[in-house]
């Protein structure tokens, strides 16, 4: 029976198609089997960018037990034993008991280890074989970590030990930070979501994938900042390779580094775009040449810095102004995790109504604009703004296509003192009352004719931001 077997699927593997689907691989283990090892063939295509395997058998209630492992062309990629039913490999991460790295093409081999299968028993297993072949990652987690939509808080930029993040030793010393320490202190401070972004290097990304599983209640976005000497900017949801050397061959214009984001389907982000660029930080200020019809997202409120001629508000605003619709957002640029709050992670906090507390719902959140930034990072404070015409009704991010006779409306939470403050050519005339209460809904009309955007903020009593808004668009 076990020579057959071999036989089959030794058959099967030669009649497969050399551009190959994904395959089903099938068969019986007895009691013959016991404390044995058996390596079961199957082919990888060409172009293939990760493969997964979920696997099966019967006879558990008998005590069977069939332990896996995997192994490529060119070398052994890893041993789960009993300890994992699914698993996946990618060439930059990898399930946890496996390798990341290069999927040649050829003949692989799925390992089944029998360290128990009673004498008269019989176990039927399957394993599905899937390939993926494009570059769209979907994320680390198998389901959102919440279902239904809500407002999510998360901070969109990190730094750990994978590029020049650093905390104290246990002995005192700077030392690499690592990156469990970041999405600890993430998780400490109530945060839904984080993307890490390490600086033109996605070594960490395995340790995202293995980390996923702990922080089940703290979504793991792989992020690069792609840092050039004219500027830099943040790249959210890719696993895959990324070039980053701006003015080289490899990427001679900006529009090289956008068509490979695209094609993965990612996210990015212009970081710091107002920042100077000199000897104390290099290319930190933007000044690559830009389509900014092609740019989703810009990061306006970077650490603690969201106002003055360094923050990246006024940058942001002009390009509003040119009629681009560009999300902002803020991140920490954290570089110790170990710091405290009102210097350390989620400072500012990026909060974004999404369908899901996913990867795929809080980037497509981002490229609708529906985000605002809490500025100082609480754990709880709220700004909703919709806007009403027609039967219509639009969001921060959304557009109407006309004013005439909307309303605003305006929610705020847990802002007490707080103001209102409102930006954009749309903004012309609007009163911002009174301080506002703990929670307050205030409406009001739009001026008629407004064309352009308008932006809702709240500031402090001191005039300093704690909240930034993105702005609805009215008129075509």
């Amino acid at each position: 029976m076990r020579a057959w077997a071999q036989l089959a699927a030794a058959l099967a593997l030669l009649a497969a198609p050399a551009c190959a689907q994904d395959i089903t691989l099938t068969g019986a283990m007895t009691g013959a089997d016991h404390q044995t090892y058996r390596e079961v063939p199957f082919r990888v295509p060409e172009g293939v960018t990760s493969v997964t395997v979920d696997f099966d058998y019967t006879g558990r209630d008998q005590k069977s037990v069939i332990d896996l492992g995997l192994r490529d062309p060119v070398r052994f990629r890893g041993w789960s034993g009993g300890n994992k039913a699914s698993f996946t490999l990618t060439e930059t991460w990898a399930t946890p008991s496996y390798l990341p790295g290069p999927l040649p093409a050829g003949e692989w081999k799925l390992i089944l280890g029998v360290p128990n299968l009673r004498k008269d028993a019989r176990a039927d297993y399957t394993a599905k074989i899937t390939f993926g072949r494009g570059a769209v990652f979907h994320g680390f987690a198998a389901a959102p970590l919440k279902a239904g939509p809500g407002w999510y808080r998360g901070d969109l930029h990190l730094h750990t030990g994978h590029s020049d993040g650093s905390c104290p030793s246990k002995t005192g010393k700077r030392t690499p930070c690592p990156l469990f320490l970041t999405l600890a202190a993430a998780e400490a401070r109530g945060l839904d979501f984080v993307a890490v972004t390490e600086h033109n290097t996605s070594s960490h990304i395995q340790d995202l994938a293995e980390l996923q599983g702990y922080f089940d209640d703290l979504l793991l976005i792989p992020g690069r900042e792609v840092t050039t000497f004219k500027g830099h900017a943040n790249v959210f949801g890719m696993t895959g390779p990324l070039d980053f050397q701006l003015g080289s061959p490899r990427a001679p214009g900006l529009g090289a580094i956008l068509d490979e984001v695209e094609a993965a389907h990612a996210l990015i982000s212009i970081n710091h775009p107002a920042l100077p660029s000199g000897e104390a930080c290099m290319g930190c200020g933007w000044t690559a040449t830009t389509d900014y019809a092609r740019i989703p997202s810009m990061e306006a409120i970077n650490g603690m810095i969201s106002s003055g001629p360094l923050s990246g508000v006024g940058f942001w605003e002009k390009r509003l102004d040119d009629g681009f619709h560009i999300t902002a957002v803020g991140g920490s640029d954290n570089h110790d995790a170990t710091l405290p709050p009102d210097r350390g992670v989620g400072r500012p906090t990026t909060v974004v109504h999404a369908q899901a507390l996913s990867q795929d719902a809080v980037l497509a959140a981002i490229r609708a604009g529906h985000v605002f930034v809490d500025a100082l990072g609480t754990r709880d404070r709220l700004l909703e703004v919709t806007a009403n015409a027609g039967g219509a009704t639009a969001e921060m991010g959304d557009r109407l296509p006309d004013a005439a006779g909307a309303t605003l409306r305006i929610h705020v939470a847990h802002a007490a003192g707080g103001r209102l403050a409102f930006a954009g050519p749309a903004a012309a005339g609007l009163d911002p009352g009174p301080p506002l209460s703990d929670a307050e809904t205030r409406a009001m009309g739009v001026p008629a004719g407004a064309k352009g955007w308008l932006r809702v903020d709240v500031r402090g009593p001191d005039g300093a931001l704690w909240l930034l808004g993105n702005p609805i668009w009215f008129g075509s």
